[in-house]
């Protein structure tokens, strides 16, 4: 599995670029190669969670960035769940992009002070062997999150087989994420890597966390440019 907060396609290797590269924000030239390096990064993995996707703007070119990302690396079932839209300028979203059929899809609103959060959630598989994958991409402040990770532990909590990734915006041992341990099968991570920035990074900010299956191994890579690395993981179900 593979998590990745792409930045819509754009590429920030430095602070300074936040500034000298702003029209990226507005502006969709240079995202068609980025994507098509996120793509081939994507590829060789079975499951696939997206956050800040661009659903389609004037910044992506009017392109689903998950649609074209599902295509590009041959995804056959794909969906996105669009939760911010800066008129037609910009819009961001969570994404799931799969080899495997799910069974159900379902999307939520998450609370908090400014609207434009959410987690996107699949089931895949049948009766015991079932396992929900959840993604998200939660808020910068401390408060607006306290509530999300809330309702993601009351809206996981009855899910024995559990894969919740994605741009958490803290730490996993951060006080506010201990109620998805105490609530759910959920389980910290194995290690702790930094994520943010891509270029040096020091923050530990991008997670998987499972609860009821075993991983095997942990690691990140390069996200095409993105300001966050990627977290790749490969897990097992006990039998």
């Amino acid at each position: 599995m593979l998590s990745a907060n792409i930045q819509a396609g754009s590429s920030t290797r430095a602070y300074r670029e936040y500034v000298t590269r702003s029209w990226s924000h507005v502006l969709p030239n240079g995202k068609r190669l980025n994507l098509d390096a996120l793509a081939a990064l994507a590829e060789p993995f079975d499951v696939v969670g997206l956050q800040e996707s661009d659903p389609g703007s004037l910044r992506s070119g009017f392109i689903n960035q998950a649609d074209y990302l599902a295509e590009r690396g041959n995804f056959p079932y794909w969906s996105h769940q669009p939760n911010r839209r800066i008129s037609r300028v910009a819009g961001s979203g969570n994404a799931v992009l799969s080899r495997l059929q799910p069974n159900e899809l379902l999307d939520y609103a998450l609370p908090g002070r400014i609207a434009g959060r959410g987690v996107l959630m699949a089931r895949f598989g049948e009766g015991k062997q079932a396992w929900d994958l959840a993604v998200t991409h939660l808020s910068l402040g401390a408060k607006s999150r306290h509530l999300q990770i809330g309702f993601l532990a009351e809206l996981l909590a009855d899910s024995p087989r559990l894969v919740l990734m994605g741009d958490f915006n803290c730490d996993y041992d951060s006080p506010e994420m201990q109620s998805l341990y105490r609530k759910t099968s959920l389980t910290p991570p194995t290690q702790r890597i930094c994520t943010f920035p891509s270029w040096a990074p020091i923050r530990c900010l991008d997670h998987v966390l499972v609860g009821g299956l075993k991983i095997l191994d942990y690691a990140v890579l390069p996200a095409a440019g993105s300001d966050h690395l990627a977290v790749a993981v490969t897990v097992s179900a006990p039998r």
